[in-house]
């Protein structure tokens, strides 16, 4: 029995239907499956991922084993007076070798993974930044090397100006290594042309100099500042209508903390350029103290009071420099009192010990001119009117009924 769906077999099965009739359609072999573990993504079999997932892990674990390590013997060698530099260097290296095993990693994990052209080229250049990365960072660690050493070459100075300049050269150091580091990823990693870079920088550079010149000056300003050194850490000056002590000195500005408290910054271009008054560097504290007493005084007691004084001064003459003796005078006739002139010098020119020491001296002062019964003057008047004079006749008669 010949069914509908034998049909194309039967016409194809007769006689000189061969020739006539085309060929039935056949269906196209459906391909095997390839197995799970051969199966590729991004060109890599599960196997190639996995591998650089644990090349990636080990990287990272053995970083932070050898940073550990490496941070343990820093601080054991620190602890010893001799191996501070050495335990120093040690801590330098600690935290950089992370990125310098991870950028091991990647390029042993390119060994094995299966990449194109391009793919394989970024890959090798994210290898060598790594690594660059990881050697810049060392340098940049290495600057608080540098940093100990001359704070142990300024604490051998008098002046407190050069420990301020010890964290402004390492904030340029470190902005030097990062700068360096960064040309030299771009012109040796990613083979850029640095030169015409800097070309294109320096034709904008007018540019750029005339909108900054204001930092610049400041900048040379701060040169200024540390190469003359007007003034140290701590010191009172007097600057641009400023009194107050010195905070900071930075490389845009100097901040001064005034007498009433206040904080103020003072741009460097304007100290380069003002008249600095040093306070704090004069050698004593000078007075010049006047004190009135009445004209009624005897010229003895007037002398006497001035013998009280120079005695006083004398009892405390080790607060006075040798060139600069105190002296006693009796300055002169005033309108309403007769004048002796103190000057002394106060040292060491300490402001609150030189309060305390007039404090000290009025008192006693004041204990002996009233034990002398020497009176200090005040200003008053006296009106005297001449008897027997016409004007006292015209009144004396202008009173009378």
């Amino acid at each position: 029995m010949i069914t509908i769906a034998h049909i194309p077999q039967a016409l194809w099965a007769l006689p000189g239907a061969a020739g006539d009739l085309p060929a039935p359609p056949t269906r196209p072999a459906r391909a095997a499956a390839a197995p799970w573990h051969e199966a590729t993504f991004i060109g890599n079999t599960p196997w190639q991922w996995a591998g650089l997932l644990g090349v990636l892990l080990a990287s990272l674990a053995l970083g932070r084993i050898a940073a550990y390590f490496l941070h343990q013997q820093a601080e054991r060698l620190k602890s010893k007076a001799r191996m501070i530099v050495l335990g120093m260097l040690v801590d330098c290296i600690a935290d950089p070798v992370k990125l310098l095993l991870l950028a091991g990693g990647l390029y042993v994990a390119s060994t094995f993974m299966s990449l194109a052209g391009t793919l394989h080229t970024f890959w090798l250049q994210a290898c060598k930044t790594l690594a660059v990365l990881a050697a810049g960072w060392f340098i940049f660690r290495l600057v608080d090397l540098v940093e100990f050493y001359l704070r142990r070459w300024t604490s051998k100075t008098d002046t407190q100006l050069d420990d301020q300049l010890v964290p402004l050269i390492r904030k340029s150091l470190r902005v030097f290594v990062v700068i360096v580091a960064v040309l030299f990823i771009a012109q040796n990693v990613f083979a850029w042309d640095v030169g015409a870079l800097i070309a294109g920088l320096g034709i904008g550079g007018l540019a750029f100099a005339l909108a900054a010149k204001d930092t610049i000056a400041n900048l040379f300003g701060s040169v200024t500042i540390f190469a003359d050194r007007p003034f140290q850490l701590g010191d009172r000056v007097k600057v641009g209508g400023k009194d107050g002590m010195i905070e900071e000195v930075g490389f845009r500005s100097t901040r001064i903390r005034t007498l009433d408290g206040h904080r103020v910054t003072v741009p460097n271009s304007i100290i380069a350029n003002e008249t600095i008054e040093n306070v704090s560097s004069r050698p004593a504290i000078k007075r010049v103290m006047t004190l009135s007493v009445t004209y009624d005084t005897p010229p003895e007691k007037l002398q006497r009071g001035v013998d009280i004084i120079q005695e006083l001064l004398e009892a405390r003459k080790e607060h006075f420099p040798a060139d600069y003796p105190p002296r006693v005078h009796f300055a002169g006739f005033a309108a309403a009192s007769l004048e002796i002139s103190v000057y002394y010098w106060f040292s060491p020119p300490d402001w609150w010990a030189y309060l305390d020491f007039n404090h000290d001296l009025q008192m006693e002062l004041l204990r002996r001119f009233n034990d002398e019964g020497i009176a200090f003057a005040f200003p008053t008047q006296t009106l005297y009117v001449k008897q027997g004079s016409p004007f006292t006749a015209a009144v004396r008669e202008a009173s009378q009924p």
